[in-house]
């Protein structure tokens, strides 16, 4: 069974279009977005509502989550990093895992088979 990577990217909303673009030109097709709120070195920012200034101490993210096996994390690493680096705080988090085994819910299959589209 070849390897399994599951990469999460949290990054700036605005981002998400030209990641996924960036993303399938390089063979990542399946993924999963997710509304995220969070906060890291920036924790948080002011806000002014009807006079009074309130601590906004999440920020809103998106979370981009997917599987590869054939594509070389490297690669997802490097391209997600040139697309979504600003420079400015608040850029996001890229995080690597291995994982052991997927399944398919609908036929059963496991392992690579389950994430890629050779049993449609």
């Amino acid at each position: 069974m070849s390897k399994m990577t599951k990469i999460e990217i949290i990054t700036r909303a605005n981002k998400l279009e030209e990641l996924k673009s960036a993303l399938n030109s390089i063979g990542v097709e399946g993924m999963t977005v997710s509304q995220v709120y969070g906060c890291g070195l920036q924790k948080g920012h002011k806000e002014v509502y009807r006079g009074r200034e309130y601590s906004i101490n999440l920020v809103p993210k998106i979370k981009l989550e997917t599987v590869v096996c054939d594509v070389p994390v490297d690669q997802v690493l490097s391209v997600s990093q040139k697309v979504l680096c600003t420079d400015q705080v608040g850029d996001g988090k890229i995080f690597v895992y291995t994982i052991d085994n997927a399944m398919r819910i609908r036929t059963g299959t496991q392992g690579t088979k389950a994430i890629t589209d050779d049993e449609a």
